[in-house]
């Protein structure tokens, strides 16, 4: 990593619905298959916790999401391994045409340029698609 690389960079789309509309959706985990088909193939509630487990293209990994709240705070932590605990934040701002949807994605220990930009590229495509959804027909 070079010097005026970034450690983080916040990825935001605009989504043509009501602030609410998009964190009820998206705020529901149950969803992220919907949305996030590249990082969950299958979302299922870990009983006994507030805790799902997710089928990734490579692995099982743990997901916990902040609790439901006012402030369109979406944040979740991705749990790949038991020592390993990654810090997604996460936000819905209601906006005058409907909302922004804002996500920072870190640049993990040792990723290369190349690897930032690739995982930029895929949340960039996730957030199109939720895009793409709540704005469909079907979600109004």
């Amino acid at each position: 990593m070079s010097d005026s690389s970034p450690n983080s960079v916040t990825l935001t789309i605009s989504i043509l619905r009501e602030a609410q509309v998009v964190y009820d959706f998206t705020s529901n985990p149950a969803n992220l298959p919907q949305w996030a088909p590249g990082l969950c193939n299958n979302i299922r509630r870990d009983e006994g916790s507030d805790e799902w487990i997710i089928d990734t293209p490579d692995a099982q990994v743990r997901l916990q999401f902040a609790a439901r709240n006012a402030l369109g705070v979406l944040d979740h932590w991705v749990r790949p391994a038991p020592e390993v605990e990654i810090h997604v934040p996460m936000r819905v701002v209601a906006a005058p045409y409907g909302s922004e949807v804002m996500f920072t994605l870190f640049r993990l220990p040792g990723m290369t340029d190349p690897e930032f930009a690739g995982d930029q590229r895929l949340v960039l495509a996730d957030l199109r698609r939720l895009k793409g959804l709540l704005e469909s027909l079907e979600a109004a």
